[in-house]
């Protein structure tokens, strides 16, 4: 029973989200754990062996997910997001990827010992980072805009650029070696390439005029969008080997230029989907390794190959290519040094490898070890890297997790100014200048714009924030803005004011999924806080110690003390919330909303 080709595929989405669970958990790099996950369960213990499961299905299945996963990063390109960093981008993914291809060609046949068509062929796929690698490190680092945008955009557009380049050698060799292949060979796949470009264009922009002009229900807008990035992935591979990467890249950077609000609504859940392909991938190619390739792996020539790709290829191509660019040392150091290996450089070095060993290539077969190596170097030493180097060069957030205000007003400006002197990254937001005025005169970090405008998230780099909390004085608003931002924060960082039922009726039928956690406690409205402000009362930092401690407080406080978060000794951020209890401990700093004088210096005060 436990040989059926059902319990393989429910252990490998267990072993998938399971890795990725475990590498939020513990702080780790998702890839690596998932690398770890499938050597484990394929060629250590033989649990799976996914070629052999799948048969002739494994290979589509992968392509197909593969195609899945670059439409969904490609979705995200929007050409607002780097303005005034376009240059170094299109250095970086034009004369970068171009110095790469040619230095890791000739790394191969220098030490790897590889023929040099056999070079150039796995030079230009060895370009690639991608979406399922760079991306994640991207979330889990928190790297200043600037390195983060240049990183990302170069993942998504040079992962089919590479693989297409690969293609391209491999027809320019065959030509030269006079093995099957002729000039009008290269000619058609370079029309092909061209093809698929405009395919992807066309069926991008004929999605988006039927999402425009309602031709499509939403409840099948998000299965038409899968369909036809799916039949123009195959239409196009069919039309040229390799090209359907380009024109699933086309559709997304189509879709994601149009500014269709459609297409936001789903960007989740395409998210979603491909967490889940991603994690089910990994999984399967490296449990479909043998030991034979494992242990090729420890050749000299492998492993020296795969140190001059770290050491020397991506960062001498990264600073030749961004000469005079404005990027300044240490961006280019952390771009040079970050490239980890994914996906499309697996499954396509498996394509070339059995090819190129089939037409003659007899140093091909170290292909699949070769691929492995670097993948596996890359994503471990960058993954934990990254944070690390960024911090070094002063290019990562701060460590402490940022909060997004949402309302200006006289209790918001007094919360913010609390935040910033506790050196927590914080933001007020609000449409009116007229509201963010007082927070503005105590040089409160302040945002003047819709936080719900499409053109918000281009403007506000939303990274530094972990929490967003919802104080306006339309209950309505904050629940809307709660419920949009829920995908990206989570539901338990994502907080608003307690409804004021006095001023509208049936709130209480509202479902109770419908917005965010309920901030402080029940019957805490923008009233009664802005209110107490008025009234002259004070948000105060108390420091709970050995020699006062959090019972102490509670018993001296007066009654009208209001507990507002707690900034915990490790500099974590914990907000009071309906239903929730936080401890409070040595070294911790408590901070509430009460009078001027509490009870106990009122007492004090008296005798």
């Amino acid at each position: 029973m436990l040989d059926s080709l059902l319990f393989h595929l429910m252990l490998i989405g267990a072993l998938g989200i399971g890795s990725q669970w475990l590498a939020w958990r513990f702080n780790l790099p998702a890839i690596v754990i998932m690398s770890v996950a499938g050597l484990l369960a394929g060629p250590a213990f033989g649990l799976i062996d996914p070629k052999e499961d799948f048969d002739t299905l494994f290979k589509p299945i992968i392509s197909m997910a593969v195609a899945i996963i670059l439409f969904e990063g490609s979705l995200n390109l929007d050409v607002r997001e780097i303005r005034g960093i376009g240059g170094p981008i299109l250095r970086i993914i034009s004369i970068g990827a171009v110095l790469a291809w040619l230095f890791g060609a000739i790394a191969a046949h220098l030490v790897a010992d590889l023929s040099w068509a056999v070079s150039f062929v796995i030079g230009g796929l060895f370009i690639v980072t991608g979406p399922t690698v760079i991306i994640p490190l991207l979330r889990q680092a928190k790297l200043k805009p600037k390195p983060a945008k240049i990183l990302k955009w170069e993942g998504i557009i040079v992962d089919p650029f590479g693989a297409v380049l690969a293609v391209f050698a491999y027809e320019f060799i065959k030509i030269l070696t006079e093995k099957t292949g002729s000039s009008m060979d290269l000619v058609w796949f370079i029309l092909a390439s061209l093809l698929a470009v405009l395919i992807g264009w066309l069926v991008g922009r004929g999605i988006g005029w039927m999402f425009e002009k309602g031709y499509v229900p939403e409840f099948l807008k998000a299965p038409i969008v899968f369909a036809a990035v799916l039949a123009t992935f195959v239409l196009s591979d069919e039309i040229g080997h390799e090209t359907g990467l380009l024109a699933v890249t086309a559709i997304g950077v189509t879709l994601a230029n149009m500014h269709i609000a459609s297409i936001n609504d789903m960007r989740h859940f395409k998210e979603n989907i491909s967490v889940l392909l991603i994690s089910g991938i990994f999984i399967m190619l490296t449990a479909s390794l043998s030991v034979d390739t494992l242990e090729k792996i420890l050749d000299w020539r492998i492993i020296v190959f795969v140190l001059l790709m770290l050491f020397v290829v991506r960062p001498l191509s990264i600073f030749l290519s961004t000469i005079k660019s404005d990027l300044s040392t240490k961006e280019k150091i952390l771009v040079g040094w970050i490239a980890p290996r994914g996906i499309v450089a697996l499954t396509v070095s498996g394509y070339f490898a059995g090819v190129l060993t089939d037409a003659g290539f007899k140093d091909a077969s170290i292909l699949t070890s070769l691929t492995f190596a670097l993948v596996f170097a890359t994503v471990c030493v960058h993954g934990f890297s990254i944070g690390w180097i960024a911090k070094k060069l002063d290019l990562a957030l701060s460590e402490t997790p940022g909060v997004l205000l949402v309302g200006g007003n006289a209790f918001t400006t007094e919360l913010a100014k609390v935040l910033k002197e506790l050196k927590v990254p914080v933001l007020l937001t609000d449409a009116s200048w007229y509201r963010l005025l007082s927070a503005r005169k105590y040089e409160v970090p302040v945002f003047r714009g819709e936080i719900l405008s499409s053109h918000t998230e281009y403007e506000i780099d939303m990274t530094p924030y972990d929490y967003m909390l919802t104080m306006t004085e339309i209950d309505a608003y904050n629940a809307l803005v709660c419920t949009t931002f829920i995908p990206e924060y989570g539901r338990n960082n994502v907080f608003q004011l307690s409804l004021n039922k006095q001023k509208e009726e049936g709130l209480d039928e509202i479902v109770h999924t419908v917005g965010g956690r309920l901030l402080f406690k029940e019957g805490i409205t923008w009233e009664h806080l802005n209110d107490k402000i008025e009234e002259g009362y004070v948000i105060r930092q108390t420091s709970i110690t050995e020699k006062y401690s959090f019972e102490q407080f509670k018993e001296e406080r007066n009654e009208d003390t209001l507990y507002l978060f707690v900034f915990t000794k490790s500099k974590e951020l914990h907000f009071f919330a309906e239903g929730t209890d936080i401890d409070v401990s040595d070294g911790d700093t408590l901070v509430s909303l009460g009078p001027a004088f509490n009870h106990y210096e009122e007492k004090k005060t008296t005798n």
